[in-house]
């Protein structure tokens, strides 16, 4: 129970006279880098000519893939329902990230596959991405950044590169 009601963090703050760093730590600072590095692409996209994409819509153009995809395919891949991944597909088609195409194997479904501007977006992500890495590793040495990124990959399943954030964020 808390003895004080301004203080909510008492028993954490407690737990930190037997821990170095509190584990609640780990999750909010993995999350604070994730979010300055998207947030980060996302004004330089913006700067690049492509103000109207948001993470939802990196997260869908990487479910559609260089192949395309069905609607299915992609709200599986996201973890969201059909419809879900129908208004962002409706989205990136209306902002001509995407275009609905026929399916060559089966005439009955529709796929839904990237556009040059699409494909532009991702190209220009990868980049700022790559600039991004760089700026971490002026920031905090490039071995301590190899150092980073091996850590993350040993304490990580090696299968646990999935798009669907939004299962694990409640959102379906």
């Amino acid at each position: 129970m808390v003895d004080d009601p301004e203080n909510v963090n008492q028993v954490v703050e407690q737990r930190k006279a037997v821990a170095d760093t509190p584990g609640y730590e780990l999750p909010l600072l993995l999350f604070a880098g994730f979010r300055s590095l998207i947030d980060a692409l996302h004004a330089e996209l913006a700067r690049q000519g492509h103000p109207e994409v948001r993470p939802a819509y990196g997260f869908a153009m990487q479910a559609i893939g260089p192949a395309g995809a069905t609607a299915s395919d992609i709200g599986r891949r996201l973890g969201v329902s059909k419809q879900a991944a129908g208004k962002t597909v409706d989205r990136l088609l209306t902002l001509g990230y995407a275009e609905r195409a026929n399916d060559p194997t089966d005439a009955r479904r529709k796929l839904i596959r990237l556009t040059p501007h699409g494909l532009d977006a991702l190209a220009r992500s990868a980049a700022i991405f790559d600039e991004l890495r760089a700026e971490w590793a002026r920031a905090i040495g490039p071995e301590r950044l190899r150092d980073l990124e091996s850590a993350l990959r040993t304490v990580t399943p090696p299968d646990n590169f999935r798009l669907d954030a939004a299962g694990w964020l409640g959102g379906a």
